[in-house]
């Protein structure tokens, strides 16, 4: 199993607010290790890597995760509990 990260970066530089929570609690639960590759979407860069993903896989709100088995189609998390409970936690 391979899970990406897609996090925005803002127009001033900053990680979004919404971003930044889901990685301080991947971080102080210890899932951060489970997670194998991060990108950013770049606001008003739409040919930033996370942007390229997010307009692949048609979603409109960062975080999200791409959830990759072999044998099966990604799966799209735009909701980092259900993330952590249907990946996470069962992987873990």
């Amino acid at each position: 199993m391979k899970i990406t990260m897609v996090k925005k970066i803002m127009a001033d530089g900053s990680l979004c607010t919404k971003c930044q929570d889901v990685q301080e609690r991947l971080e102080n639960s210890g899932h951060i290790n489970r997670i194998d590759q991060f990108f950013t979407a770049i606001d008003g860069d739409p040919n930033s890597t996370g942007m390229l993903l997010a307009e692949m896989y048609q979603v409109d709100k960062a975080p999200f995760f791409i959830v990759e088995e072999d044998g099966n189609e990604p799966v799209i998390y735009t909701i980092y509990f259900k993330l952590v409970k249907e990946i996470l936690e069962k992987a873990a």
